[in-house]
């Protein structure tokens, strides 16, 4: 093989569906006046649409992360049949944008479903009131501007897309409510996989 690209993964609402499993599992659950869909989420974070503010969202999906509900999250189904046919062609890393409190609880899900291809785990951590975080914070773009060693990206946010295809790295758009991602993930994968093929 004359090359193996590296293919920078994010794990939330890509690898599996948390936002999707929180509103209907979680919020709606202990909400039942919330009529809100799945489908009709078309910002993210979608507290404006949920009629919430911002912290009551946020604590809501962090106590989602560190009940255990987060660890029973299936992975995507297609994606990971992509992995079991298609990752180990390929190097893998993971990179999260999630509370440092919850890194932990992020990593084991994402090393129980993909280890046997994703072998490093790497987190851009969300703010949260009252937690600190040495050093600067850096989005995701930086990061990869600074890591440097980016093929692929594949994350659900518009703008993490945006701004890493602007550092020359090949991105991929997750379609999901809240973004203009065309097609279905299957077509996704399609296109990434063509992709992969001619640059290896």
């Amino acid at each position: 093989m004359r090359n193996q690209p590296t293919v920078v993964w994010d794990i939330d609402d890509v690898l599996n569906d948390l936002t999707r499993v929180w509103l209907e599992r979680c919020w709606r659950k202990s909400h039942p006046k919330c009529r809100r869909r799945y489908v009709e989420l078309a910002e993210n974070p979608p507290h404006r649409i949920l009629g919430i503010p911002k912290e009551d969202y946020l604590a809501s999906l962090d106590r989602f992360r560190l009940s255990g509900a987060y660890a029973r999250l299936k992975p995507n189904p297609e994606i990971l049949a992509w992995f079991e046919r298609s990752g180990g062609r390929y190097r893998h890393l993971a990179l999260s944008a999630v509370p440092l409190a919850a890194a932990g609880v992020s990593c084991a899900w994402l090393f129980k479903h993909f280890g046997r291809w994703i072998r490093s785990f790497h987190v851009v951590p969300s703010a949260r009131p009252g937690q600190r975080v040495c050093g600067n914070r850096e989005t995701k773009s930086e990061f990869l501007k600074r890591w440097g060693g980016a093929d692929f990206f594949v994350d659900d946010n518009e703008e993490n897309v945006r701004s890493a295809a602007s550092a020359g790295i090949r991105t991929f758009l997750r379609p999901q409510p809240w973004n203009r991602g065309r097609g279905s993930v299957k077509d996704m994968l399609r296109e990434m996989e063509s992709r992969l093929k001619e640059s290896s």
